[in-house]
């Protein structure tokens, strides 16, 4: 029988668990912000589709979280602009932030 690493299995379970929190509130703020200065205006302050698509819609949760990262990231023609400029924890924190929408 193997015998398991006490400290790895310990740092292990407090990763998987570190992970799996919601933003932190300054995460969470910084991302609203992002939002807001960046994508309220098309999609509405509750992401209910303004001029855009609405985030809270059945058809925008069947995306993954990968999809909608690259979307924000190289844009979607003809009205949706790319933003290259930012971070992925940014765009990270937006993915989180939109899928908060209700």
């Amino acid at each position: 029988m193997k015998r398991i690493d006490v400290p790895v299995f310990t740092l292990a379970t407090a990763l998987v668990v570190v992970l799996s929190l919601p933003l932190s509130a300054h995460a969470q703020n910084a991302s609203e912000a992002l939002y807001k200065s960046k994508c309220a205006m098309c999609h509405g302050a509750d992401g209910k589709k303004a001029a855009g698509h609405d985030f809270t819609g059945a058809d925008f949760k069947k995306l993954s979280d990968a999809d909608i990262a690259a979307t924000i990231t190289s844009g979607k023609p003809p009205k949706m602009p790319a933003y290259k400029s930012l971070k992925p924890e940014e765009v990270s924190g937006l993915v989180a932030y939109i899928r908060s929408l209700k």
